[in-house]
């Protein structure tokens, strides 16, 4: 399939960046097919695309995990679900984030599922469907231990027998998140686990009724299985990154991304002779220098100053000097035919090369996730098309 190229509207050709990122849809598509081979045809699959998708594109993303086995999507935010939207998405998408009672009528417009766990937007989703004639549709968020939003384990059996009293609420799901699912040390993850599975049962005991039950991320998906229930929600592992380092592989992945840019410049360095802001590289010895057009406004952290490295010529290209809002500097002293023109890859396989968003994460202490939606949005991103395989549900 030829590969398409997002740009803002009216550019001129001759000005297409020579630096974008490069998004594999086939690696998209062959991750959630593992994953639906993983859980089973049974079980639903929320393919996560918060972040416009980890800084892969939601409305792509969206499209080619539903025709490859996803039957819902998850977003942070109620906007990226009207996004979505807007784009004629229209698969079930819960909102995994904080909403707020002023947004209950724009989240039933779009049709929105709420992660809910406060009263007052329970109250407001409940008075705006009414004056609307409609539902709302909630799945209640439990605190099991990850301690950012929730309704507390030991108030969630009180909050739901309060939502009976809500005649145009629904409470169709009940989830909780793990904190440590990516951990060798599995005790935390089944304590939470098991309180909330007590949960449902104390639940069903008062005759409360809830059909869909969900905890697993990535991490649970590839090492605990037992914690398997209506639904999964896979993040990362969808961008074909694992969650740690530690993780089981159980799973093959296929990067999604590559961040490709080109040499601007070459220049010769004589010993003595320093580069970029704060002096940070002076050259001890004749030193051949490339410039890229790429810095920390396209997400090429500064964290990277003096310790990163590139691909160019298929051979790793040391980060020299303080890394610039849009430029970095790299030592190509070892790589004589690399010239004006060629390819850097910052993250992705150039030949025989590779270095992985792991990789790079890891170098400056932090994740693949923050690498990833750090890609800023002045980067344009290259679609590669893949075998589109249609999906068991979603309509687009």
């Amino acid at each position: 399939m030829k590969p398409s190229i997002y740009v803002p509207p009216r550019l001129p050709p001759e000005l297409h960046r020579p630096t974008f990122a490069e998004v594999d849809l086939g690696a998209i598509a062959h991750n959630v097919r593992s994953i639906r081979g993983r859980i089973g045809a049974r079980r639903g699959l929320m393919a996560v695309v918060k972040a416009d998708a980890y800084g892969h594109g939601a409305r792509e993303v969206a499209r080619v995990a539903l025709e490859s086995g996803a039957d819902w999507l998850g977003v942070a935010l109620p906007e990226e679900g009207w996004a979505l939207r807007e784009e004629g998405i229209r698969a079930p998408t819960l909102v995994l984030g904080p909403t707020f009672p002023s947004q209950s009528r724009m989240i039933l417009e779009a049709d929105l599922v709420v992660g809910l766990f406060t009263w007052e937007v329970a109250r407001s989703l409940d008075e705006h469907a009414g004056s609307m004639g409609k539902r709302a549709v909630v799945h209640v968020k439990v605190d099991t231990g990850m301690g950012r939003i929730g309704v507390p384990a030991r108030d969630v059996i009180a909050f739901l027998e309060a939502l009976k009293g809500l005649r145009h609420l629904e409470v169709q799901g009940i989830y909780t998140h793990f904190a440590t699912a990516d951990h060798p040390d599995s005790s935390f993850t089944r304590r939470q686990m098991d309180d909330f599975m007590e949960i449902c049962r104390e639940a069903a005991s008062r005759g409360i009724r809830i059909p869909m039950k969900h905890l697993s991320n990535s991490a649970a998906i590839l090492q605990h299985p037992e914690a398997f229930q209506d639904l999964v929600r896979p993040g990362i592992m969808i961008y074909g990154c694992y969650p740690s380092a530690v993780v089981q592989r159980s799973m093959e992945l296929r990067p999604a991304m590559t961040l490709r840019t080109r040499v601007a410049l070459v220049k010769d360095l004589q010993p003595g002779e320093s580069l970029s802001y704060g002096r940070t590289f002076v050259a001890s010895r004749p030193t051949r220098v490339g410039t890229l057009p790429i810095g920390y406004a396209d997400g090429l952290s500064r964290s990277h100053s003096n310790r990163g490295e590139v691909l160019i010529c298929g051979r790793r290209a040391p980060i020299i000097g303080t890394i610039c809002m849009d430029m970095t500097l790299v030592d190509i002293t070892h790589i004589p035919e690399a010239g004006v023109g060629d390819e850097a890859v910052i993250f992705g396989r150039q030949g025989s090369g590779q270095i992985s968003v792991e990789e790079v994460a890891e170098r400056i202490g932090t994740v693949s996730y923050e690498i990833l939606c750090s890609v800023g949005a002045r980067v344009p991103r290259l679609y590669l098309g893949g075998e589109r395989v249609k999906g068991k549900g979603g309509e687009v």
